[in-house]
């Protein structure tokens, strides 16, 4: 059965072990379709996906070159089982089993936790740990991009934040804001400024008994976003940092800390 992995650096196996997809363009085309998720792509799209503004003279030539050694090398890999790239009307498609694509599986385990989240808290983080588990790396890795690969990559790449985000809150919920404290750290101190993480990671360090560092969080927080983007931190932030000050009730172990968002 053949696996593929795009929540990093583009990957097939088979029977868990790595298989070459050789060339720049190869891969482009395999990462297209895997993009499209079943969906079926156009000659003319995987004709600007490839070689964008600048296709080869005989593009339709070239273009069916690439797709039949792409379609051979899958069938040795998959056997036609878990993986088949066919050709419809509309254009082209790489049929996959659900569970052979890890960007599916993170998709639907996402969506999974989402919902269990409501009336199971820690078995909701439990399942977003386990989707999250699959990420090595920015989806599609270095491969060549086109507009297609662009959107479902950015795509991918917010229902991540979003799921760290949801893992912080239930792991709140959850009574377990120690664990959280080092991760949510760096991702203060990452180059993209998430003032949802800083919120998230001074309601740890206070429930922790750490006032000051969670208060020393929102002013290098503060500091950066003045520094970096001439602006003020959000009102939600503002509000969390006086109720630190204030030692608002929500902000007890066991309490909602998220009517303070309100």
């Amino acid at each position: 059965m053949a696996e593929f992995l795009v929540l990093g650096p583009l990957e097939c196996r088979s029977a868990n072990r790595a298989v070459t997809i050789t060339g720049t363009l190869q891969r482009a085309l395999l990462a297209t379709l895997l993009a499209a998720e079943g969906t079926p792509v156009s000659a003319d799209s995987l004709v600007t996906e490839l070689w964008a503004d600048s296709p080869p003279p005989h593009w339709e030539n070239a273009l069916q070159a690439h797709i039949s050694r792409l379609r051979r090398r899958i069938d040795t890999v998959a056997g036609g089982r878990s993986a088949r790239l066919v050709i419809e009307h509309s254009g082209y498609c790489l049929r996959t089993d659900e569970d052979t694509v890890d960007a599916k599986v993170f998709m639907h385990k996402f969506d999974y936790a989402r919902v269990l989240g409501t009336t199971d808290p820690g078995a909701a983080a439990d399942a977003l740990r386990e989707a999250l588990s699959l990420w090595r790396g920015k989806a599609f890795g270095l491969v060549s991009q086109g507009p297609l690969c662009r959107t479902v990559a950015q795509r991918y790449e917010t229902a991540r934040l979003v799921a760290l985000e949801m893992l912080f809150d239930l792991e709140l919920r959850s009574g377990r804001h120690t664990d959280i404290i080092p991760t949510l750290s760096e991702l203060v101190e990452a180059p993209t400024l998430n003032e949802r993480f800083c919120e998230q990671l001074m309601i740890a360090l206070y429930r922790s008994g750490q006032q000051a560092r969670a208060l020393s969080s929102y002013s290098r927080m503060r500091e950066r976003l003045d520094a970096e983007l001439g602006v003020e931190p959000t009102i939600t932030l503002r509000n969390l940092h006086n109720a630190i000050l204030n030692h608002d009730p929500a902000l007890r172990l066991g309490a909602d800390h998220a009517v303070l968002r309100a």
